[in-house]
């Protein structure tokens, strides 16, 4: 029997204007301090504001090489002064009497420590002006007057998997081995990242600001050994606009209501656990938060926000090289809504953040069949004293394979779309993951962490025929993890990973990978 949904968007979009009222009328407080994820992005940045205060260490060594030159020119004027208290041939005058002897050698003896001071102090100001230089090399210029920040990562990954899988450089699906196909060993740089940061101007009071960041997991060219020429792939690119309480955010992004991602340099073209209980997609939005304490030391963050509803599904196949065509979501000329709430405390040098988030957005696949996709969402991070923290999150949604719930699809049908006879039903998924984090030392962690991603077995059996823009036969996916990650230095990292996946059917049939995977990386 065919199901269709014709609900009206009216209370919405009232929802959404009531978020954004609510948001807009708190009163400006304190700025509240940020919240530390344990999400990848985070030990990124983190490593990312260890080079920026090297960057900060060698400016103040330019003010110091400033003070120095002033120190040699004042010593200089010093030594030039008590040389024209000797006579031309440089030898002491001789007085007849044995005061002025003594006179003389003392003059000798401090004019011999104030050159040896002036050769040093010259020595050192060598030294740092040829850092100084370095640094100048390395400045990336801006084509107006406000700074511009270049950084990135250069990764190199060797992987190598037991099975069959979706992707070998970072599989996230185990399938069925067949002939050609039972394992493999593979390296790349594909999942190397490069990003731009820069500063604009105060905007009614904000501190303006954008960034955008590019990897090399976008495909391969149609060339020999082209599957190691990784194309360019745009994965963030936001416009910020940030006063001390509020913050309105434009561009392309992760998932707001969705912000945690478990710690893995194994899978940076991905985000780890994808499709197995990670929701994740860099989508489109426009999003405003408020930030403001709840009591001395506890702060609550108000985010809402639209995305372009995204529904999962790959571009249309004869027009997807040149122009774009509205999907599912984007057909029914409204927008995606989203919120979400979280308190953080302080708590062992970190801060205990919990949250808890909503999306919704409809869909529209042709002949009335019209679908209300929703989700909701709970993430959270507590540190269990200094050495060790936990995170994760849970959702539970519906038609949400856009971003990544269901293994990554929304509906099935039982028929082509283009038939009005056609029935078309939408995905129950539930989802989440969980990570223990343990750090040995500053410089050495251990991660685990499990996810699952289900869809309900009522949809699946639902159809006596199941089509869907991916495997509509797939039921279940599961991923563990465990990794190592070494940095020697703040700039440098190690990290060593295994990883098991297991993927189910609908018709019961379990397949089963590991995946190894060593990364080497350098961050500047």
């Amino acid at each position: 029997m065919s199901l269709a949904y014709s609900v009206s968007p009216r209370p919405a979009h009232i929802v959404f204007v009531v978020l954004l009222a609510i948001s807009s009328a708190f009163a400006q407080g304190p700025a509240a301090p940020p919240t530390e994820s344990e999400s990848l992005q985070d030990s990124i940045r983190e490593l990312r504001e260890q080079v920026r205060e090297l960057r900060s260490a060698v400016s103040e060594m330019k003010t110091e090489s400033a003070r120095y030159r002033e120190e040699t020119l004042a010593l200089r004027q010093e030594l030039q002064q008590a040389r024209s208290l000797w006579p031309s041939q440089g030898a002491p005058v001789v007085s007849a009497q044995a005061d002025s002897g003594v006179a003389a050698d003392s003059t000798s003896r401090d004019q011999a420590s104030v050159a040896q001071r002036v050769v040093k102090l010259e020595e050192d100001q060598q030294l740092l002006a040829g850092k100084v230089d370095d640094q100048y090399q390395t400045k990336v210029e801006s084509a107006s007057k406000y700074k511009v920040r270049f950084s990135g990562i250069v990764l190199f990954n060797l992987a190598g998997n037991s099975g069959r899988v979706d992707d070998i450089d970072v599989p996230m699906l185990a399938f069925q081995n067949n002939t050609f196909n039972h394992g493999s060993f593979s390296g790349t740089l594909r999942q190397s990242q490069l990003g731009f940061e820069a500063f604009g101007p105060l905007v009614f009071g904000a501190r303006s600001s954008a960034n955008v960041q590019f990897d090399f997991a976008g495909g391969s060219p149609s060339d020999l050994n082209g599957a190691t020429f990784g194309l360019a792939r745009l994965r963030v690119g936001t416009v910020n606009l940030d006063w001390a309480n509020t913050s309105i955010v434009g561009g392309q992004d992760a998932l707001f209501f969705s912000p945690n991602s478990p710690t893995s340099f194994a899978t940076l073209a991905i985000p780890a656990l994808a499709y197995s209980g990670n929701l994740w997609s860099w989508t489109p939005q426009l999003r405003i938060e408020h930030r403001f304490n709840f009591t001395e030391e506890s702060k609550f963050v108000v985010q809402g926000g639209i995305l372009d509803p995204l529904t999962g599904e790959p571009p249309n196949a004869e027009s997807f090289q040149f122009y774009r065509v509205p999907q599912a979501g984007e057909s029914t000329r409204q927008p995606g809504y989203a919120s979400r709430i979280a308190w953080s405390h302080p708590a062992s040098g970190d801060a205990i953040t919990l949250g808890v988030g909503a999306y919704y957005s409809r869909q529209n696949w042709g002949f009335s069949h019209d679908i209300n996709a929703w989700a909701g969402t709970a993430d959270w991070n507590v540190p269990l004293g200094r050495r060790f923290a936990v995170s994760g999150e849970f959702y539970r949604g519906r038609a949400i394979g856009g971003l990544g719930g269901s293994l990554g699809r929304s509906v099935i049908w039982d028929r082509p779309l283009s038939d009005p006879t056609a029935t078309v039903l939408p995905f129950n998924s539930i989802g989440g993951w969980a990570q223990l984090k343990f750090k040995a030392a500053p410089k050495l962690e251990f991660n685990a962490a499990f996810g699952q991603d289900s869809t309900f077995a009522s949809d699946l059996n639902a159809l006596a025929n199941e089509f869907s823009y991916l495997d509509a036969n797939l039921a279940r996916n599961r991923a563990t993890f465990g990794n190592v990650i070494y940095r020697p230095r703040s700039d440098l990292l190690f990290a060593f990973e295994y990883r098991r996946l297991h993927t189910a059917d609908a018709y019961g049939m379990n397949q089963n990978v590991n995946h190894l995977n060593l990364s080497m990386g350098v961050l500047f």
